[in-house]
């Protein structure tokens, strides 16, 4: 059953947060709540378990930041003399360092008129300080799960005061092959809590993530699972895959490209292109799993400063790099999942702003390129580059005859871009609590 909505005129003095989380969203420059954000933070005040399905680029992390610094502050742990006692009472999980370097940022952000603390742990980095942070006292930990672990097996951290359970972009941990360790981290965790899980899609593995872990949930979805940003502008350039650099840097010329972010399919092919770009006078710097930590944090605030205006990442970019104002995003290499374009391209056009996507399209990437139309249920323009592409006639697609439309029925929703509707187990699935 599909409930009503929220309206969405919405402001966040309406959604019943404390006045200083309140004061540290106008702090922010932000009045009025997105749809996620409608939907999850009043759920998530009120203590339920959450499934919250949304785009990148579309406010997930303020979604439950927000309510996670409201509930810590409306019941805090204190001695005898009032003074806040630090203890774990969260745990964010995230895929990746960036995203688990976003989401503490976050927290800073919207508790900066609080005492809570907050630790990033994952790998990359030195154990030890991280070990120190934890033994000081901590009331929210965000962490990769692979290091994590590790803090585990130390015994610098324990669980037993836990209330709260986040388990941010859930596909792309799976992804990334992350069962296991999460199966462990939530194996020694309490039972009884709060677990909030996010993600851009929900795929049978993400379905059965959430029976495992989530008492009676309700499912929160902005948007089709598979739509891409509607204020970005897609176009696809058929070029040979020799050329696609010369093309490159052709593109990268034009004044109007002012933060571009690049998706290649390899680590090597990263590297490749930024000394191409070095050798015509373009500024661009690399991130991906090679490069360590530090490297990694440069080269994303070099990109964030408008310092260097051109990073050139593999997926490790696609989620959790939260860069306001990304111009363009390219695709040099067609990414093989249909639901991969999404997320890269989620990199612009983020709150609401307009950007634009490009695709280099070899010959060999024409199926793919067809899948991904199917996907998101609409064609993308080809734009031909003399010099530069190979004929595109042979190949057109005509959208009545060879992309398959959406299915869904909303004709009965007054929004139908936001649903909410709860979530059941299947009789067959035992009940874990």
């Amino acid at each position: 059953m599909i409930e009503e909505t929220t309206d969405a005129g919405l402001s966040f003095s309406e959604l019943d947060l404390a006045p200083e989380v309140l004061q540290a969203v106008r702090d922010a420059g932000y009045t009025h709540p997105t749809p996620i954000q409608q939907q999850a933070i009043p759920l998530a005040l009120a203590g339920r378990d959450l499934i919250a399905l949304a785009q990148t680029g579309t406010g997930k992390t303020a979604a439950f930041t927000l309510p996670i610094v409201h509930n810590l502050i409306s019941a805090p742990v204190t001695d005898e003399h009032g003074e806040p006692i630090h203890r774990v009472r969260v745990l964010i999980l995230t895929p990746t360092r960036e995203l688990a370097a976003q989401v503490e940022e976050s927290f800073r952000k919207y508790g900066k008129h609080t005492t809570l603390r907050v630790v990033p742990i994952f790998g990359g980095v030195g154990i030890e300080p991280q070990s120190k942070a934890l033994r000081r006292g901590v009331d929210v930990v965000v962490a990769t799960p692979g290091r994590l672990l590790d803090h585990m097996e130390r015994q610098n951290v324990v669980f037993d005061d836990l209330e709260v359970l986040v388990l941010d972009e859930a596909d792309r941990m799976l992804d990334m092959g992350f069962a296991p360790q999460l199966n462990r981290i939530v194996g020694d965790i309490p039972p009884y809590r709060q677990t909030l899980l996010f993600s851009a899609t929900m795929p049978p593995e993400v379905e059965a993530l959430a029976r495992k872990y989530l008492r009676k949930p309700i499912v929160v979805q902005v948007g089709r699972r598979s739509e891409a940003v509607s204020t970005v502008t897609h176009a696809v350039y058929p070029v040979p895959r020799d050329r696609k650099t010369t093309l490159l840097v052709e593109l990268l010329k034009q004044a109007d490209m002012d933060s571009v972010l690049i998706f290649t399919r390899t680590k090597h092919g990263a590297d490749k292109i930024v000394r191409h770009l070095e050798d015509a006078d373009i500024a661009a710097t690399a991130m991906h799993a090679d490069k360590s930590q530090g490297e990694r944090t440069r080269a994303l605030e070099d990109f964030k400063s408008g310092k260097i205006r051109v990073l050139v990442a593999t997926d490790i970019a696609q989620r959790g790099l939260d860069v306001f104002g990304i111009t363009h995003v390219i695709n040099y290499d067609v990414p093989q999942q249909p639901e991969d374009y999404v997320h890269r391209i989620g990199r612009t056009g983020r709150a609401a702003a307009t950007g634009d996507a490009y695709t280099f399209m070899a010959p060999d990437e024409i199926a793919m390129v067809r899948t991904i139309e199917r996907t998101i249920g609409q064609q993308i323009p080809r734009i031909s580059v003399p010099g530069y592409d190979f004929g595109t006639t042979a190949e057109a697609v005509s959208p009545e005859e060879d992309i398959e439309q959406p299915t869904t029925d909303v004709s009965a929703s007054p929004d139908p871009t936001v649903t909410q509707r709860r979530y059941r187990r299947p009789s067959s699935v035992a009940r874990r609590r």
